[in-house]
């Protein structure tokens, strides 16, 4: 049977911190859905065909990863992709406290479907969407925490 594990995020922007756990998650599952999950309380800095051409560009060539945009539930797009494991990233104690709550939650939705934590490398874990938002924004030098050949245009 085939491992297929959900990364869902909004990747707005894709980071360095973000292509650290999907390389770590290609080398235990069999394919890796990245979940652009589509949020109307959210607001975005950027088009999600903007995220989805970086995210293609950061893992070009690499025929086990899909993305997908989805709304609702993520553990309802688990199940409509036969997703049996959901990876997420944690960066340090505080955001295991965060996902934890959503892991039990999800366990409870779906027994079947488990939750996987992965720990950041040292080498990026300080980097956020949040950060590098805020960084473009301001006009900073953003080279150092998005994955190579991505520019952004404001």
């Amino acid at each position: 049977m085939e491992k297929i594990a959900l990364f869902p995020g909004s990747f707005d922007p894709i980071t360095n911190g973000h292509v650290d756990i999907i390389k770590k998650s290609l080398l235990m599952f069999d394919r890796v859905v990245i979940g652009i999950g589509s949020n109307s309380a959210k607001k975005s800095l950027f088009s999600v065909e903007q995220r989805i051409a970086w995210i293609h560009e950061a893992f070009k060539g690499e025929s086990r990863l899909e993305i997908r945009i989805y709304t609702g539930l993520t553990i309802a797009f688990c199940k409509e992709i036969g997703a049996s494991f959901i990876v997420r990233g944690l960066r340090s104690g505080l955001d295991f406290e965060y996902e934890q709550s959503i892991a039990f939650a999800n366990k409870e939705m779906e027994p079947s479907i488990e939750t996987v934590f992965l720990l950041s490398s040292p080498s990026t874990s300080n980097i956020s969407s949040t950060i590098v938002r805020d960084i473009i924004v301001n006009d900073g030098d953003y080279s150092k925490f998005v994955p190579q050949g991505i520019v952004f245009n404001k």
